[in-house]
């Protein structure tokens, strides 16, 4: 993989991963963490170009639906779950 190639799929792995972030509901946030890790850590290594450029247009599409889902989540508020919340000891 050339190396601007790799530095667009970092730019693009942790752009996924910051927008996972913003997820309010622990459910939702966990799990768009572990699948986008476990995606890039299972093509990690992929070398056609093709399969690669493919495989980066399915995560912008990825990253445009995660922002999508992180603002209509915004909308409603819910609260927190207990696994959220610090225990005050």
């Amino acid at each position: 993989m050339a190396a601007s190639r790799r530095a667009q799929v970092l730019r693009l792995y942790r752009a996924l991963l910051r927008e996972s972030q913003s997820f309010s509901a622990y459910g939702y946030r966990t799990y768009a963490i572990r699948r986008i890790r476990d995606a890039f850590r299972e093509n990690k290594n992929i070398k056609d170009s093709e399969e690669i450029e493919t495989l980066m247009n399915k995560a912008k599409a990825s990253l445009e639906m995660i922002h999508r889902q992180v603002t209509i989540g915004q909308l409603y508020s819910t609260e927190k779950l207990i696994i959220e919340c610090p225990q005050n000891v």
